[in-house]
Order: C-alpha cells, then sequence, then structure tokens
C-alpha cells in the first residue's frame, strides 16, 4: 500500500483505494451504470479492468486468479440481472472453497423498493451462496466492507465474500445531490419542504466522514491447524497400518497454502496416495507414490484411509466406498464436511494441506512395510494404462478422443496449465492428461458447473503470464463461453482451445439411452465452433482425423506462441471409455 493515500475521489475511487490496498491486481467485471465508477476509479489506480461477455464468466476469472494467487479474486457486476447471472459462478465458489469478493451494483439508495431500473432485493439471492454479505449504506463504509469481505474470505472455511454497492454511494457526491436536487425540486408546499428535508437528511448521513476513510491493510488470516491430538492419533493409527492410503483434494491447495510443503510432507509419510481435483499436479507427472487408477478396489482393501480435504460425498459413494473396518481419517477445514455422511474414526479439524505436514512430523516407524502393497498398486495402475493404450490405437471415421488426449499431454509444455470445462470428453481427460506440478488443473469442483472454462481459462492466463493455457472443453460446455473467445482477443490472452465435439451431450446421453431408451434433448451438431472462433479474431482449426493430430497441435502451440488465441475443433468418435459413469 502507498505511504499516503489521496483522498477517494468518490465512492468508487474508495472501493478501488480498498482493492489496491489488498493487493489486488485484476479486475474482472461486465459493465454496468450502477459500477461504472468502481471502474474507472480502478483503472485509475493501476489495477487491470479485464472486461468479460457475461457476468458468469467475470466470476470464475476470479475464482481462478484466487486459487492461483492466494489473494481473493475480484468481480465486479451490475445490479439485478448482473447479480443474478453471476449466482452460479458464486455458489461454484462456494462449494469449491475459493476466495472471491464479489462486487455488486444495487439501485440508488432512496430509490429502492420503488420500481428503479434492475432493482430487486439482491439479499436473500445472493446470502445462500456467501459467508459474508455487507449492504452499504454509507460512503465511509465502503473501505472497511472490502476489508472486511477480504478476511472473510480467506479465512476458516475459505469461500465467497458480496459487498453491494448502490449507485449513488459511488458517484461524487456533488453529482448525487444534483440528482437529487432535481426530484426535491418538484415538490412544492409543506410536502416539498419536508421531502427536501428527508433527502438533505440522508444525503448528509450518506456522504458524512467520507474524507477520515482510510483503506485497511491486507488481515493475516493464519492457517488454521488440526488439534495435536488429532494429529497424533493420525500417526499411531498410520503406524499400524498395513494398507494405508490418503486422497488429496483440493483443500490441500487452498489459496494462500503451501503446496511444496504439502508435496513434500507425502514424500515423507510413504504412503501411496490418489489425487482429486485441484490437487492434480501437487506431485508433478511421475511420482512414485502417486496413482491414477483403480481408486475404489484400492478403498475396498486399504485398512487406513486419510481424506484429506476430501467429504464423503458422491465421488466416494457417500463414503460407501471406504471398507467399514478401515480407520477413517479425515483432515478438513469443515467440521460438517469431515463428518458429512460417514463419521470418521478420527477427525483432524483444520488445513488439509498443513495436516499433512503436521502429520509428517509426527509419524513414526519404517515405511518399507508398504512396499509390496504399493508396488501391487501399480502394477493394477500400468495394466490399466495398457488397456488405454490399446483403447488410443483404435481407428475410426472421426478422431479417436483418447489419442487426441494422449497426444496433448505430449504437446503441453513444462509449464502448461489444464483448464477442465465437460462432462464425458473431460473426464476421459482426467484419466490422460498429466498435470505438470501444483496448480497446474484447474476444474470445477464438487458442483460439477458447467461453464467454467471461459473464465478459468482468462484468470489463469492473467495470472501466469508466459504459461501455456490449455482449455479442454466438452462441446456442450463449449456453449457456455464461446463468446469469452471475442474477451481472449480483445485483451490479447492467448490460450489453446481443445474441443471435442462428438455432436451430444454424451455424458448424460450414455445412460438416457440405455435406461429409457431415448436420446430427446442430448443430440447436438458437428457444429463449426472453429469458424465461430475464427470470427472473434482468433486461430480456428478443424480436426477430423487422427492423421491431422500432430499437425493440428502444433500450429496451435505456434499461433499461442505469436499471442493469439486457438480453438481446436476435434470432431470425435463415441468410445465405451466412460460406460456407465453416471452419478447420482
Amino acid at each position: 500500500m502507498k505511504a499516503d493515500i489521496e483522498p477517494a475521489a468518490h465512492g468508487g475511487d474508495a472501493v478501488a483505494a480498498a482493492l489496491e490496498a489488498q493487493g489486488v491486481r485484476l479486475l474482472f467485471t461486465l459493465c454496468g451504470g450502477h459500477i461504472s465508477p468502481i471502474l474507472s476509479g480502478a483503472k485509475a489506480r493501476g489495477i487491470r479492468v479485464v472486461d468479460t461477455r457475461g457476468e458468469a464468466a467475470a466470476v470464475f476469472a476470479a475464482d481462478a486468479a484466487a486459487r492461483l494467487t492466494g489473494i481473493p479474486g475480484v468481480a465486479a457486476v451490475t445490479a439485478g440481472p448482473g447479480v443474478t447471472n453471476a449466482v452460479t459462478a458464486l455458489k461454484n465458489a462456494q462449494m469449491a472453497q475459493s476466495p472471491v469478493v464479489l462486487l455488486g451494483g444495487a439501485a440508488p439508495t432512496l430509490l429502492q423498493g420503488r420500481g428503479a431500473l434492475q432493482d430487486i432485493d439482491q439479499h436473500p439471492i445472493a446470502a445462500p451462496n456467501v459467508k459474508f454479505l455487507r449492504r452499504i449504506r454509507r460512503v465511509r463504509d465502503l473501505i472497511p466492507a472490502v476489508a472486511d469481505a477480504f478476511a472473510a474470505a480467506r479465512s476458516g472455511v475459505q469461500g465467497p465474500a458480496f459487498v453491494e454497492c448502490p449507485v449513488d454511494i459511488l458517484y461524487e457526491e456533488a453529482l448525487v445531490r444534483q440528482w437529487y436536487g432535481a426530484a426535491a425540486s418538484k415538490g412544492a408546499g409543506i410536502m416539498g419542504r419536508i421531502l427536501r428535508f428527508y433527502i438533505e437528511r440522508h444525503l448528509a448521513s450518506m456522504f458524512g466522514g467520507n474524507a477520515a476513510t482510510k483503506p485497511h491493510k491486507p488481515r493475516q488470516a493464519g492457517t488454521p491447524a488440526a488439534p495435536l491430538a488429532s494429529v497424533s492419533a493420525a500417526a499411531e493409527a498410520l503406524s499400524h497400518a498395513k494398507r494405508p492410503i490418503a486422497i488429496i483434494g483440493s483443500q490441500a491447495l487452498s489459496a494462500g497454502g503451501n503446496p511444496d510443503a504439502a508435496a513434500g510432507a507425502i514424500s515423507r509419510l510413504g504412503i501411496p496416495v490418489y489425487l482429486s481435483g485441484m490437487a492434480r499436479g501437487l506431485l508433478g507427472r511421475q511420482h512414485p507414490l502417486q496413482l491414477r487408477h483403480k481408486r475404489r478396489e484400492a478403498l475396498k482393501e486399504a485398512d487406513c484411509v486419510i481424506l484429506a480435504g476430501v467429504p464423503c460425498d458422491f465421488r466416494l459413494d457417500y463414503g460407501g466406498h471406504v471398507r467399514r473396518s478401515a480407520t477413517l481419517i479425515a483432515a478438513n477445514r469443515s467440521r460438517k464436511e469431515a463428518r458429512l455422511n460417514r463419521t470418521p474414526d478420527i477427525a483432524a479439524i483444520g488445513d488439509a494441506g498443513l495436516f499433512l505436514s503436521q502429520l509428517a512430523g509426527e509419524a513414526h516407524g519404517s515405511t518399507s512395510r508398504w512396499q509390496d502393497w504399493i508396488a501391487g498398486l501399480h502394477a493394477r495402475d500400468a495394466a490399466r494404462e495398457a488397456g488405454i493404450a490399446e483403447q488410443a490405437k483404435v481407428e475410426g471415421e472421426f478422431v479417436n478422443p483418447i489419442a487426441l488426449l494422449k497426444a496433448v499431454d505430449v504437446a503441453a509444455s513444462d509449464d502448461a496449465i489444464f483448464v477442465a470445462d465437460g462432462g464425458d470428453f473431460v473426464a476421459t481427460a482426467s484419466y490422460i492428461l498429466r498435470p505438470r506440478g501444483p496448480l497446474g488443473w484447474l476444474d470445477p469442483g464438487p458442483f460439477g458447473t458447467l461453464g467454467v472454462g471461459g473464465g478459468f481459462a482468462l484468470g489463469a492466463a492473467l495470472c501466469r503470464p508466459g504459461a501455456e493455457i490449455w482449455a479442454i472443453f466438452g462441446d456442450g460446455a463449449l456453449g457456455y463461453s464461446i463468446a469469452e473467445f471475442d474477451t481472449f482477443v480483445r485483451h490479447g490472452i492467448p490460450i489453446i482451445a481443445v474441443v471435442g465435439n462428438d455432436a451430444c451431450w454424451t455424458q448424460i446421453a450414455r445412460e438416457q439411452v440405455k435406461v429409457l431408451k431415448d436420446d430427446v434433448a442430448t443430440t447436438l451438431a458437428r457444429s463449426a465452433y472453429h469458424e465461430v472462433a475464427a470470427g472473434f479474431g482468433a486461430e480456428g482449426i478443424l480436426v477430423k482425423s487422427n492423421a491431422e493430430v500432430p499437425e493440428a497441435l502444433a500450429r496451435a502451440k505456434a499461433a499461442a506462441k505469436a499471442g493469439k488465441p486457438v480453438l481446436i475443433n476435434a470432431w470425435l468418435d463415441r468410445t465405451a471409455f466412460r460406460e456407465g459413469s453416471l452419478s447420482m
């Protein structure tokens, strides 16, 4: 923060000053009259304003920025439909425990509830999806509210915060007085005098004390640590285990966490691990303790299971994948998630990544007794990899999706970040693509939201300038993000998008057709997505056969390196790779 900060010119500038003090360098938005002063103030203070083509994309971009930088990502949206359009992305951030601050415009304070433009009660819409909500009524409250929102977003179980900023609080006092003065001048007689008195008192309250307000320094949230008794109990249980397994989730890489410490702890513990969500990539591409396949079978055999930031939700069959006789250790910032659907034998309530470091410091006994167990799991992994390799050799009318993804994995650079947005094609990618390192994989999280791709890719590219950003889209999911190629072109964001185009919502169709004998609403077209991207000024590449894949990937990498966003529209053959994958 600057040593001497000039007084804010208006409420929007005060918000910008508060963001600057928090270390914010990017503000994602879709413009609107209710929030224009925030955008102008941010630009004037050197914060890069990045405008998207949809409010959800702006919030998704802020979400990605938070995950990659450790500083809460910030989005600003206009009142009414601007806020409602952002709700899905807000809920996604909440369920992914991602610290996002959403600044929402609102109708003028004196006109709320009277039919003003885009005026709705935003509180009941935002409240269920955030951990902090503040509705501003005075200019002097703007800066403290932003500081409180940042502190709340990054503390405890991290998540989104919402600050509602009415339009009359954001503009200069003189201009706002003119607006209200014009309204007051219409009244005559005693009612006119009462109206003018009421407006003047309201304005005095709204603008009073503004000059004394200064930005707040960022508050250190701290990382919640599990009680030592829980850590010791977990270490003791692990010392008696013959077949231990750890499943590590996104929380181990929570914003502000230490992925290197978590990775080092895993190596010292010496137990086999499965990585899920954003934890993919935590151990690099080839770590001797990492496993990728047959997780359910391994859990059924394990006698000690550590869930580090992973709840027993649908992904673990609500706890059913872990056998009842196993010792279950759940490390989680959230007490509720640690106990979801199944009570653990040991609950370590605290940050999952920090717990791994704590446990590594307490663990005792030789890990050599687990070598046969680990070797057996790797043998099972190798058999699955061999099967995938055989499936990649199959030739068909169009592109083999497994072969395509294996080619992408080879082509992607060592600093690549993979963004995942889709159903069947993207779930296949999760088995094949190997994230290069920590924070090298971005997916929506447990909400399973389609449409994150454009925003996530935007946020990742701006937070990791120079890194190769690969956005893996299903053709259904791409419909949400295709307009963001305009954003990529305007802002010079050279992502590489690979679209698996099988003209179908395949993840749904697989089971729907089998069970209901009906493909209603699941069919799409072999749409020319590459031409749409080219129409926005990006590079569009059509791939219809396996033979065309190597040249297409080389062309895409060259275009991205030259600063141009790319979309590869790959016409896919259907496969049975993920038969029976529908989750309930």
